[in-house]
């Protein structure tokens, strides 16, 4: 996770200033100290760090406070708030043209991720009920073409390209037209990822810049690079005038300095964050949200947020209904399974829940792809009957189910002795619920788990 080293060391911090009646000015001193090294061991840019910490203690020292909270948890509050306006604030929403289509022009070096993010943020308008077009303009990279063709096919966005052998400018100038006589309502302009210092091809991305004056330029930087984002940044914004960045692969860099510099260093807003290779829509960057994650608090609104445009409300009220009376099935463990697959990587949504970060257990939990991959391919080597009847399940059919789904039979037994086990605890925990909740307070429910349970993923 992005900001994981960070947001220990602040969650260790504040946590020594929460538990204090009174907070002085060398415990706000030593804390800040601590704050500062945090930052820059993230990689966030030193000049940063230093606005950022004079804010924070010019807002603290002497600080009055009310007396329904302690002055720790004030200084918290502060922090918080000061990191999310280090991250721009509130959330920067994509321009929209009074008169379409809205052109979107995507910057950056090579190797940042602009085709993929082309492609997803075509995916995040489609779902917005828009009609986007994507335009080829990388002609230098080999296969670039190609690959914007095969992920606008995946996601149902046509792709207009004019080969390799004709000029980016002319191949956006075109596209726009394809655009005003097809009724698109927005073009995003895929270039070919060039270096700063390139002379010759940000001349050529300045005249795509004229041709079709776009109203987004979006620099789409690699969140892993650090301190060099801010570079490129300040660099591409000095020449194009940017209007927001997309910082790419957050998941991959455990630092996450890029994220907390960007909007301070540059100007221009993040509005878009990407994580993972799968073509999922494009998540809108909310500074607010990331700060709470930062400082431990959790993300509970991207989760709901999450939850709500990819978990089926019906299925999920049948499922319910399923588990209340023991009715639940392989097929149906099979559906919650795809339901939460949808929600993205689970250690991800861990990261979501509030004080995950201090639980131990939660800490050092690794959720293994590839067990979760096991357990489906036993689960879809079952007959219809094996599935809807695990009774039914004998030595010989589990046999044929190990050797179907490439696993031994050791597992699959274990699977469906976990299913069980699962099931019984379902069964008697809808038993225990009274009107007014568990039948013997917490004790019950207690009691209840099986000795050694675990869950079949």
């Amino acid at each position: 996770m992005a900001f994981e080293g960070l947001s220990n060391r602040l969650q260790n911090v504040f946590g020594k200033l929460r538990g204090k009646g009174k907070v002085s000015e060398d415990d706000v001193n030593e804390a800040m100290r601590e704050v500062r090294l945090a930052l820059l061991e993230a990689d966030v840019n030193f000049k940063v760090v230093k606005d950022f910490i004079a804010k924070v203690k010019e807002r603290t020292i002497g600080l009055e406070v009310s007396k329904s909270f302690t002055p720790g948890m004030v200084v918290v509050d502060i922090v918080n708030k000061e990191l999310t306006e280090l991250m721009g604030g509130t959330n920067a929403k994509l321009a929209k043209s009074n008169k379409p289509p809205t052109v979107i022009l995507m910057a950056g070096l090579q190797g940042a991720g602009k085709t993929t993010s082309s492609a997803k943020l075509a995916k995040s308008l489609l779902k917005d009920k828009h009609k986007p077009l994507l335009v080829a303009g990388d002609i230098y990279r080999p296969a670039a073409i190609k690959q914007l063709q095969v992920l606008g096919e995946q996601i149902g966005v046509p792709v207009f390209t004019m080969g390799d052998q004709t000029s980016p400018v002319e191949i956006a100038r075109q596209g726009l037209q394809l655009a005003k006589d097809n009724g698109h309502d927005y073009v995003i302009i895929d270039t070919a990822g060039r270096l700063h210092i390139d002379e010759a091809l940000m001349g050529e991305l300045r005249q795509i810049h004229e041709v079709t004056k776009p109203d987004e330029v979006l620099l789409v930087v690699d969140a892993m690079t650090g301190q060099e984002a801010v570079n490129v940044a300040q660099s591409f914004h000095s020449q194009l005038e940017l209007t927001g960045v997309v910082l790419t692969k957050l998941d991959g860099d455990t630092r996450g300095g890029a994220a907390l510099s960007v909007k301070a260093v540059t100007g221009c807003p993040i509005k878009f964050a990407a994580t993972g290779e799968k073509i999922e829509p494009l998540e809108p960057f909310h500074p607010e949200r990331m700060a709470s994650r930062i400082l431990g608090m959790g993300d509970m609104l991207s989760l709901i947020e999450k939850a709500q445009s990819s978990i089926d409300a019906e299925k999920a009220a049948e499922m319910e209904r399923k588990m209340r009376t023991a009715e639940f099935t392989f097929e149906d463990f099979l559906d919650q399974m795809e339901q939460v697959r949808k929600l993205g990587p689970l250690d991800q949504l861990l990261d979501m829940m509030p004080g995950m970060g201090k639980m131990k257990d939660m800490k050092n939990l690794k959720v293994d792809d590839k067990q979760i991959n096991r357990v489906e391919a036993i689960v879809r080597s079952m007959t219809k009957d094996e599935k809807r009847k695990p009774e039914i399940l004998n030595h010989s059919r589990r046999k044929r189910i190990a050797a179907g789904s490439g696993t031994s039979i050791t597992e699959v037994n274990r699977l469906i002795k976990q299913f069980d086990d699962m099931k019984k605890m379902m069964k008697q925990f809808s038993s225990m619920m009274g009107p007014k909740g568990p039948k013997g307070g917490m004790k019950g429910l207690k009691g209840m788990l099986p000795k050694g349970m675990k869950f079949p993923f």
